[in-house]
């Protein structure tokens, strides 16, 4: 016969409970200072971004110069509601967008006048 068999070997000590891979606990700390680089490079600034968007976006009035998302430039001529602005892309072409579709606001415009400011 050409093939023998091979058999493993015993050894005298038991196997530890955890196998191979080691205990949960030694997994919790090895992967509990990750979790926290990962909170502190990734999302925490993507939150920061999220929220300075959010107020970019809830500070647009009329007069501001903006970018919408498909690159179309233009002058926001009127506030609608809290989820859309008319913008006048071009001399008397006016579209009303959502503001989640304005990518940048490049020039703010002037103050909305009050009646006290007269």
């Amino acid at each position: 016969m050409f093939i023998s068999e091979a058999f493993a070997q015993a050894s005298g000590a038991a196997p530890a409970a955890g196998g191979a891979f080691g205990s949960g606990l030694e997994m919790l700390f090895l992967f509990a200072p990750l979790m926290v680089v990962w909170y502190f490079f990734l999302i925490r600034p993507q939150r920061a971004q999220m929220k300075k968007r959010q107020e970019t976006l809830s500070a647009i009035r009329r007069g501001d110069q903006v970018v919408l998302g498909g690159g179309i430039a233009g002058k926001v001529t009127k506030v609608i509601d809290d989820n859309e602005v008319e913008v006048e892309i071009a001399e008397n072409v006016r579209v009303r967008v959502l503001r989640s579709y304005v990518a940048e606001v490049r020039v703010k415009g002037e103050p909305v006048k009050t009646e006290a400011a007269k």
